[in-house]
């Protein structure tokens, strides 16, 4: 079985022994045809999943398959995916855009998004030149910044880390981060329970797949 995510800037394949990315600006050609291999995909990329299907044409859209629970309008197919994999917790997904959604007893509660590191990165000097800085992973939010370069790093870690300690303390479950760099976050969340499932979006399709098959 061949799982691909595909989205905004790659297409992200999953085989029997390894993972691998490639750019939607490149080609398909040189991939492997699959011919033996059932394939699924989800995409939130229109484009990107005409060439894919232009190369694998019998190709299974997950997102014919998946019976999410959310009363959350226009959640994208990736979001429903990964957080179908989860009973109880809140789900962070570390993409270009972070995510960040609540599961309770199987059920939907909500979510939010969130500007990636990345965005974050160029916001700063698109303001000023003078606010271009030197990104650092490990800052200290205990303590108030009396540098810029300080100021600018604690800002962005405080926005993205405050929304979700505060989701925890509401629903005290655990949270899941996947996607992303593992070690980008969790420093921020002391003694709450943080979990890194790296490939849970892959992990939430055969879920899919399987009772699928089953008639669930």
């Amino acid at each position: 079985m061949i799982l691909c995510d595909i989205g905004n800037t790659t297409y992200h394949f999953k085989t029997n022994k390894k993972t691998f990315k490639i750019s939607i600006k490149e080609s398909l050609k040189d991939l492997p045809s699959y011919k033996n291999e059932t394939i699924y995909f989800v995409s939130v990329n229109k484009k990107a999943t005409k060439k894919f299907l232009v190369k694998y044409p019998k190709a299974t859209n997950i997102e014919k398959l998946i019976n999410f629970n959310t009363a959350y309008e226009g959640m994208g197919i990736d979001r429903q995916v990964v957080c179908y994999y989860i009973d109880d917790g809140i789900i962070v997904d570390l993409g270009s855009a972070i995510t960040v959604d609540i599961m309770k007893k199987g059920k939907h509660k909500g979510g939010f998004i969130i500007p990636g590191i990345e965005a974050y990165k160029s916001i700063y000097p698109n303001i000023s030149k003078k606010l271009s800085f030197d990104f650092e992973k490990n800052t200290n939010l205990d303590k108030i910044p009396l540098t810029t370069n300080d100021a600018i790093n604690y800002a962005i870690f405080s926005a993205i880390t405050l929304p979700i300690i505060k989701e925890y303390e509401k629903y005290k479950t655990k949270i899941y981060f996947t996607g992303g760099d593992k070690d980008l976050l969790q420093n921020y969340f002391g003694k709450i329970p943080v979990k890194y499932k790296k490939n849970m979006i892959f992990n939430s399709m055969k879920k899919i797949i399987k009772e699928s098959k089953k008639g669930k």
